[in-house]
This record gives C-alpha cells, sequence and structure tokens, in this order.
C-alpha cells in the first residue's frame, strides 16, 4: 500500500477561491473585510508568517493591517494598541502573532482581544463555545485539519482518533473538533506510557509534538489516515514533519510537508476573518 497524498495546498487553493468570492460580494455591499496582524520584535520565523498572512489576505481581497512594535513594547503598551483595534470599525480580526517577547504575559494578551475578534480562535469564550458544540471561531491549524479531512471524503463519525501532543493551540483543540464530530479520541503525550499501543489504534492519527520525523511505521496499523501537523527541521537542516516518510508505506492517507496543514492554516484565518466582517454586517443591521 502507497498513501495517498492528501493536498492541502490544492484543498487550500479551492477554499481561497470561495472566500475571495463571499469576499468580493461583502465589498460590493460596502463591507470591506479587514485583519490587523500584530507583530512584537524581530522574530525571523516569525515575521515569515506574518509576510505569508498579508500574501494570502491580499489575494482573497481582505484588508491587510500590519502593526510592527519594538522588542521592548510593555505588556500596557501592547494592550493599549490592542484595545485600539477593538474599537475601529474597518478591523473584523485581530491576530497577535505568537510567540511575545518573554516579559509580555500571552495569557493576558489574547483575552484582551474582544472575541467578536478573535480570528485565531484563543480567546476562552470561543474556546468555552466550541466545547460546548456552540458557533465560535476554531483554532484554525485544527479547523483546517478537519476541512482537509471533509474535503477528502474521510470518515470521521465513529473513528478511534489518536492525538499525540496536548498544546492549547493543536493537540486540544484538535480533539474537541473530532469529539464534535462524534469520533472517539484518545490524546497521547510525552507522558503517556506505551505510546506504541495507543497510536497503533488509529484509525485516524494526528501528529501534533515537534518533532522531526518521530511517528515511524511502527506507530501506525494498516490503512491508518496520518496528519502531519509538525513542521521542524532535520539534522540536514531540512523541513519536515513529526511522521517519517516511511509511514506512506502503511497508510491509506497521509499529508505531507510542506503543502499539507500549512496552507489550511493560514485559509481558516482568512475564512474566520471573513466571518467576523460577515457578524459586524448582522450587528450593524441589528
Amino acid at each position: 500500500m502507497v498513501a495517498k497524498v492528501i493536498d492541502g495546498k490544492e484543498i487550500a487553493k479551492k477554499k481561497r477561491e470561495e472566500i475571495a468570492r463571499e469576499v468580493k460580494a461583502l465589498r460590493e455591499d460596502n463591507i470591506m473585510p479587514g485583519l490587523a496582524v500584530v507583530l512584537v520584535g524581530n522574530n525571523h520565523a516569525s515575521r515569515t508568517y506574518v509576510n505569508n498572512k498579508e500574501k494570502a489576505c491580499r489575494e482573497v481581497g481582505i484588508e491587510s493591517f500590519l502593526i510592527a512594535l519594538p522588542e521592548e513594547t510593555s505588556q500596557d503598551e501592547l494592550l493599549r494598541k490592542i484595545d485600539e483595534l477593538n474599537n475601529r470599525e474597518d478591523v473584523h480580526g485581530i491576530l497577535v502573532q505568537l510567540p511575545l517577547p518573554a516579559h509580555i504575559e500571552e495569557k493576558k494578551v489574547i483575552e484582551a482581544i474582544t472575541p467578536e475578534k478573535d480570528v485565531d480562535g484563543f480567546h476562552p469564550l470561543n474556546i468555552g463555545r466550541m466545547m460546548t458544540g456552540q458557533d465560535s471561531f476554531l483554532p484554525c491549524t485544527p479547523y483546517g485539519v478537519m476541512v482537509m479531512l471533509e474535503e477528502t471524503g474521510i470518515e470521521i463519525s465513529g473513528r478511534h482518533v489518536v492525538i499525540v501532543g496536548r498544546s492549547n493551540i493543536v493537540g486540544k483543540p484538535a480533539g474537541q473538533l473530532f469529539l464534535n464530530k462524534n469520533a472517539t479520541v484518545t490524546y497521547c503525550h510525552s507522558r503517556t506510557k506505551d505510546l506504541e499501543y495507543h497510536t497503533k489504534q488509529a484509525d485516524i492519527l494526528v501528529a501534533a509534538l515537534g518533532k522531526p520525523n518521530f511517528i515511524r511505521l511502527n506507530h501506525i496499523k494498516e490503512g491508518a489516515t496520518v496528519i502531519d501537523v509538525g513542521i521542524n527541521r532535520d539534522e540536514h537542516e531540512k523541513l519536515c514533519g513529526d511522521v517519517h516518510p516511511e509511514v506512506s508505506e502503511k497508510a491509506a492517507y497521509l499529508t505531507p510537508v510542506p503543502g499539507g496543514v500549512g496552507p489550511m492554516t493560514i485559509t481558516m484565518l482568512l475564512f474566520n476573518t471573513l466571518k467576523a466582517a460577515r457578524q459586524s454586517k448582522t450587528l450593524s443591521k441589528a
């Protein structure tokens, strides 16, 4: 068996075309969806991510506002800037690029963003709504994973999903989204005993642990769907995921790195911004 590749780039392209059409319709109705991205400091990787988000916004017609602040920006200064963005009518979505400098408390910054503009889906109110199955802004990477599976026609309901990783950004919310779709979910992490025992039971295995090529052939069962969320550099500085390429010999479906989950993350950010703009239109009519 050779795994079928789940082409995240192609699915993202299709979704972005749909988003562009809807953005155009909103603009014709005098609503110009706007995304503000706040970048604190000069982290090279963060700058690259921000540039990619700006480019994606331009592609679909979303206004992009970059607020670049120096490394020494105080927490209070950052919170005041967020409050200013919360009150701007031309800004429908706010994203603060992580990680932040060490002197700034990430939790306070996330909670400062009004939930109606929290297009990253990290605000406790949006997380709570997600947990209880209510409408909310969903975290972009797990949301992108769900869309990839749906677009590929992979059944989720009744399946056993094993998630390796328990971060607040990917692992935890991914498990909840699968649970909301009636999957049976097992979380594994650094203290899980006999990891291989658990992963070999997965119909769908999500690797989100941040270790290059960690998941090997012995970790999966025949015919599993394997979602690789990792973005790492191997010992040769080559871009790779959390899943070793050899897994393709045994899996039925596999996401590549690059070109898998990555393009979907930014796409769902665009979708969330569009959704926020739509909601602002509804609120203004009310």
